[in-house]
Parts: structure tokens; C-alpha cells; sequence
């Protein structure tokens, strides 16, 4: 038997939550008991979650509106991606994806609105990563001479800025699965973040040590290489950034290590800061550019929040 629809208070939601002794309900069957509500219904989805994401189409075609930050729904299998969009424009559900890409920061909002309105995106170019910003603001910053890699990388971990295993970091697929996304939105058919070039930042002789703490603890020996390739930019007047870039007029996607003059807005972000540029039709050759924090909690709530009034405005 399903337990009923009576609302919890907010102030009483952990307790609730803690004192229960409902058994969590398998997925086909949150979907068969959110649809069955005597009202309309929003599932806010803030898990990373497959699975969940993996039964969006079935949500969708039930009626039932989705909030979330979860990018394996949106940058997983193309099919999954159109099986989403379509069960949503069948069922009139809305589904807002905002802090997938970003956190707080209207990106995919500011990217919707240009398509919608008619420009035409030529290409879109940016730091999507805090954990990278941080890295390369400190390791190969504008002025002065930055700290060893593997130092850096340690510094990063430790006021948390990368994941327990900062290899899930370096390894690049967090900026794919965002570049996936962006491309899709902006009409280019990605297949997944497998499908195009992305740079790894870690050793291959490192790939499979058993531990981040091992990672971290014989990274030092290689911390040559990243001081070459700083060393051969700094020969140019240059410094280095890891960006994603998405060149849409010749359908490539690509992840990794780039130039860039100091005075450029890439070389000159500061801390764990975002920025992204859209190059479009209408914007001609001076980009529009977002910029600001794109990680951390209080950001990502925000813009999971915002996206929930957007559905609840639409629904009423």
C-alpha cells in the first residue's frame, strides 16, 4: 500500500525523514505514485543518480515537470537525451536543467534564449571547471611563478576543491559531460563525452594506482612534465588554461591544456571562477560572456531553486 500525499513541514523534514519506516520505493514505482498525486507534481532530482536519471523519460510522459543538476541525464546516451525532450513537449512537462552546467550561473538559460530568439552560435569557448580554474590560476598564474603541479593539486584537494579522488577531476570528464550538453543545445547531434577529444591530466603510469592518496603522494614525480608545457607558453608571452571549446560550424568538440595571452578574460580569471563565451551571429566578433562561481553549494541550490519557481510560474 502506498503511504499518502499529506505534506511534511519543512521545519519538520529530517525528523520525518528519520523517524520513518517506509521502505524506499524501486523507481517504476515513485513514478507510478507521483503520478497518481491528487495534485501537479515536480520531482527535484539533486542526486548524480543514473539510475534516476535513466527513468526521466517515464516521469516526463506521466505529466511529471523535473528540477535538477544531474548532467548524466543530459550528457549520457544521445537517445536518452531525445527520449527526455520528447516525452516532455508529448506530455507538456517541463524539465530545467540550469545548474547542470554552471551551477548558479545563467548559462544554459543565456544559451537557450539565443537559439530560440534566432542567433546563430558560432562557437562557445570557456573555463567549465572550478577545480581546473583554481589549478592553473595558481600553478601558471599572470603574475609571479606559480607552485609545483603536484603541490597545487594537493593545495586544491585540501581546502576541497577537488573530489576525494582528484583524478575524477584531471581526468577531464566532468568538463565533457558539460560540453555534451552545450553542443546539444546548441544543435549538434554529440553522441556522449566519449565522442570527442578530451585531455587527461593524469600520468598514464598513475591511471590505476589504487588510491587517490597514492595519486597524490607519487605525483611529485611528474610534475616535469606540466612544468614543460608552462615553461614553453611562458616562451611565448603566454600562460596555460584547461578549457572546452565547441566549434559549431565545423561539428568539433574538443576538452584540454590551451594558450592564452595574458590580457585575455581566460588568462585573467581569478580563484575557482567560470567564464564562458558564446561567439555568435549576433554578438558578431565581442562574445557574450558569463562569468563568476560555477561550484559550490549556496550557487548550485540557487540555481536549482530558480529552476523550481520557473516550473512552479509555468504550471499555475
Amino acid at each position: 500500500m502506498y503511504p499518502d500525499y499529506t505534506p511534511i513541514a519543512y521545519s519538520e523534514l529530517h525528523k520525518s525523514l528519520a523517524d520513518s519506516n517506509q521502505d524506499p520505493l524501486p523507481l517504476p514505482k515513485v513514478v507510478e505514485y507521483l503520478a497518481a498525486a491528487p495534485a501537479r507534481v515536480v520531482l527535484v532530482d539533486n542526486t548524480s543518480s543514473q539510475d534516476v536519471a535513466d527513468t526521466y523519460p517515464q516521469f516526463l510522459s506521466k505529466g511529471i515537470s523535473i528540477v535538477t543538476p544531474n548532467k548524466k541525464a543530459f550528457s549520457g546516451s544521445y537517445k536518452l537525451w531525445q527520449d527526455i525532450f520528447s516525452a516532455a513537449s508529448s506530455s507538456g512537462a517541463k524539465v530545467y536543467h540550469e545548474s547542470s552546467v554552471g551551477a548558479g550561473l545563467p548559462v544554459i538559460s543565456t544559451l537557450k534564449d539565443l537559439v530560440d530568439t534566432g542567433d546563430s552560435i558560432t562557437k562557445i569557448e570557456g573555463v567549465f571547471s572550478g577545480t581546473m580554474s583554481f589549478l592553473f590560476n595558481s600553478f601558471a598564474p599572470t603574475d609571479g611563478l606559480g607552485g609545483k603541479w603536484s603541490a597545487e593539486v594537493a593545495k586544491a584537494k585540501e581546502l576541497g576543491y577537488t573530489e576525494p579522488d582528484p583524478r575524477d577531476d584531471l581526468n577531464g570528464l566532468d568538463v565533457a559531460r558539460k560540453l555534451t550538453i552545450l553542443a546539444r543545445l546548441a544543435g549538434l547531434p554529440v553522441e556522449s563525452p566519449a565522442s570527442f577529444p578530451v585531455q587527461s591530466l593524469i600520468p598514464k603510469e598513475l591511471e590505476s594506482v589504487a588510491s587517490g592518496d597514492e595519486f597524490l603522494e607519487r605525483l611529485p614525480g611528474f610534475d616535469s612534465q606540466m612544468e614543460d608545457t608552462k615553461t614553453s607558453a611562458e616562451k611565448e608571452g603566454k600562460v596555460i588554461r584547461f578549457v572546452g571549446s565547441i566549434d559549431v560550424a565545423k561539428k568539433e568538440v574538443k576538452v584540454g591544456l590551451e594558450k592564452f595571452d595574458r590580457s585575455h578574460p581566460i588568462a585573467a580569471l581569478k580563484g575557482s571562477d567560470n567564464i564562458i563565451s558564446f561567439y555568435t551571429k549576433r554578438y558578431g566578433s565581442n562574445p557574450l560572456i558569463i562569468q563568476g562561481a560555477g561550484a559550490g553549494g549556496e550557487v548550485t541550490a540557487m540555481g536549482v531553486t530558480a529552476d523550481l519557481i520557473k516550473v512552479l510560474e509555468r504550471l499555475t
